[in-house]
């Protein structure tokens, strides 16, 4: 770039001399692009979208598959098999006790990122439960619960009070649930009954390694080494399963039962997590425990009295 004086200022001043304000910028010819500047494709200028790496980002992708209201926690107490009345066909399902089933505690956005509720089930000394642990029940007014649980829900819509009862009414006749248990310890086991393979050949060119895995990797090229998550023997069950789908057949509040068409996982008196299910269409849910109760009969009421 050259510069030169303005008229206002003396000539005999050298040229660093010379206040910036009077120099006049004269441009040169340079080297000019022939094609247009392409727009920049990386996150940066105005009209941008949202982060999408954000806690709120990631629950509203979740909302989803999030349920509306809280699941309940049950009982297994065996396998039973009913008729349909329509067609006379036998199917066999799953009775679920629910034994003081109780809210506990909430989760909520601003204090815990999500929306939570906590639900307890059954009963347990207050010697057997730890200090702090007990400080909790007491600080909600809840007794000490067998089994505490955290349901996740869409919204604070779906957080009931403090202390209600959720009864087997909370679940309608022929709605769908998502059933989750913890499947059946089978032990250490072998690669056949663990993960279904087909062993060796049984007749010639093998001895004594009818049921063996084979090889668990390669000696070159492969780094020499055995890759992770490996299919091979190990211990078998004792982890959670989740039924989904699962059809509610019948509901009887009195006793505390949910019939379930079909089988779920794991063994008789195990824990089962009971919600709606999400790749079916949202029930027609009540908003509160007072709505779930189903209307008492006038006969049976003054039966009762």
């Amino acid at each position: 770039m050259a510069s030169k004086a303005c008229h206002n200022c003396s000539s005999v001043l050298l040229p660093f001399l010379i206040p910036r304000f009077c120099l006049q910028n004269i441009s040169k010819r340079g080297i000019k692009s022939i094609s247009t500047p392409r727009p920049n494709r990386f996150n940066h200028g105005q009209n941008l979208p949202l982060l999408q790496s954000t806690t709120a980002a990631a629950l509203e992708r979740k909302r989803f598959t999030t349920p509306l209201r809280t699941g309940a926690l049950g009982t297994k107490k065996g396998m039973t098999a009913m008729y349909d009345p329509e067609t006379g066909r036998r199917f066999p399902c799953t009775v679920v006790q629910m034994d003081r089933v109780q809210v506990v505690a909430h989760k909520t956005r601003q204090r815990n990122g999500y929306f939570a509720v906590q639900v307890g089930s059954g009963w347990k000394h207050p010697s057997n439960v730890t200090r702090p642990l007990l400080g909790h029940y007491a600080e909600h007014k809840v007794s000490p619960k067998r089994h505490l649980v955290e349901f996740k829900v869409q919204d604070e819509n779906g957080l009931l009070g403090i202390g209600e009862t959720i009864g087997a009414s909370w679940f309608q006749e022929g709605q769908y649930v998502d059933a989750r248990a913890n499947s059946r310890g089978m032990g250490f086991a072998g690669g056949m009954k663990r993960h279904g393979f087909h062993g060796q050949p049984a007749s010639h060119g093998v001895s004594l390694t009818h049921r063996s895995m084979g090889s668990a990797g390669q000696s070159q090229g492969g780094g020499s080494r055995v890759y992770p998550g490996k299919k091979m023997p190990g211990r078998m069950g004792g982890e959670q399963v989740t039924t989904q789908n699962v059809k509610v057949v019948k509901v009887d509040d009195e006793k505390g039962l949910v019939v379930l068409y079909g089988s779920i996982a794991g063994p008789d008196g195990c824990l089962v997590k009971l919600s709606d299910a999400i790749k079916k269409p949202w029930p027609d849910i009540p908003t509160n425990i007072l709505e779930a109760q189903p209307a008492l009969d006038p006969a049976r009421t003054t039966a009762r009295a």
